[in-house]
């Protein structure tokens, strides 16, 4: 009998000390930072938030989101953040550059966080750190570029037409998928010129109004806008349309899938907009922290981007769209 009152009192002392289930999962959880890009819900995001918040959701992850407005200094001084909060994994955009993050994908490395990228790649820190788990989940952006700028010729454009290209351009690393565009739009036999917007434009989609309407102004005989920015994407039909232009007057050619660019496509306004599968770049390098850090498994390049979605497949895959999954 002493026995047994001996066993209960030693139960009743390790269910006192012991953490539940549910505390040993929270102690154990996966903690992740990840750079998002834009604002939370915009439609040049919104499919990225949806692919990692169902990932976190797989995985039994805690993620903490990070919006940036698109904006590199954010992004740079949120990375310093996340690095700070000392989670077990990191995943940034490479719009700063590599001069930029290299330093700060050093120290996080250095502190045992495993870092990876999506959207916009880091090619060197990804080869340095590519057997720590540092991969890349985006769209191969010089081709998603050509492929658009070839089927804004298969819309109906001719060798010698004019076309303009608006982008980031005295960044370099910003407009590697537009230079895709001008190259298809040049090897086709077009007269090509590339207008430099800043990086205000970039986050405020309107600023780019007045100054696309004045080009169109300045050149009645444009035949071809190619962009490879969606917040801009969005806003074409709507300048087009107060330019007075009919659908097909001027083919565009640009990126993502927002309501906005939908109702263009549907519009005849946009022959063709690159589909980089957004809500895979959000899924995947969530999946790829986690990969690292249960089985050490390096990082994994991969490209999101397949497609264009034109008015000949865009009722397919709105509805997709519009759920936030395209």
């Amino acid at each position: 009998m002493k026995r047994i009152w001996i066993l209960l009192v030693i139960v009743m002392m390790v269910a006192l000390v012991a953490p539940t289930s549910h505390q040993t999962e929270a102690q154990d959880k996966i903690v992740i930072y990840m750079q998002m890009g834009g604002q939370e819900g915009q439609p040049s995001v919104l499919a990225r938030t949806t692919g990692a918040r169902m990932a976190a959701e797989h995985l039994g992850i805690e993620l903490h989101e990070q919006y940036s407005g698109w904006d590199p200094q954010v992004m740079i001084e949120q990375f310093r953040e996340a690095i700070a909060a000392g989670p077990d994994g990191i995943v940034i955009m490479g719009h700063p550059g590599e001069d930029a993050m290299g330093p700060l994908v050093d120290e996080a490395e250095a502190l045992g966080i495993i870092v990876t990228s999506n959207n916009n790649p880091l090619p060197n820190i990804e080869a340095k750190y590519q057997t720590a788990g540092f991969g890349y989940a985006g769209a191969d952006l010089y081709q998603g570029g050509y492929l658009t700028g070839t089927a804004m010729v298969a819309a109906g454009l001719q060798p010698g037409d004019k076309a303009l290209v608006y982008d980031i351009w005295h960044v370099e690393s910003r407009s590697v998928s537009s230079q895709g565009v001008y190259d298809a739009l040049v090897d086709a036999g077009l007269e090509v010129e590339k207008l430099d917007m800043t990086n205000d434009v970039d986050v405020e989609a309107s600023l780019a109004i007045p100054v696309i309407t004045a080009y169109l102004e300045a050149n009645p005989d444009l035949k071809a806008i190619g962009t490879q920015h969606g917040n801009i994407t969005a806003v074409l039909p709507q300048i087009l349309k107060e330019a007075g232009k009919e659908p097909g007057d001027i083919v565009v050619g640009g990126i993502d899938l927002g309501p906005a660019t939908i109702a263009g496509i549907r519009d005849g306004y946009i022959s063709a907009s690159f589909d980089q599968v957004l809500y895979l770049q959000g899924y995947y390098p969530v999946q790829q922290i986690w990969l690292t850090k249960s089985y050490l498994i390096p990082g994994l390049h991969i490209n999101t981007g397949v497609g264009t979605v034109t008015p000949a497949n865009i009722d397919a895959i709105a509805p997709l769209i519009e759920e936030g999954y395209r």
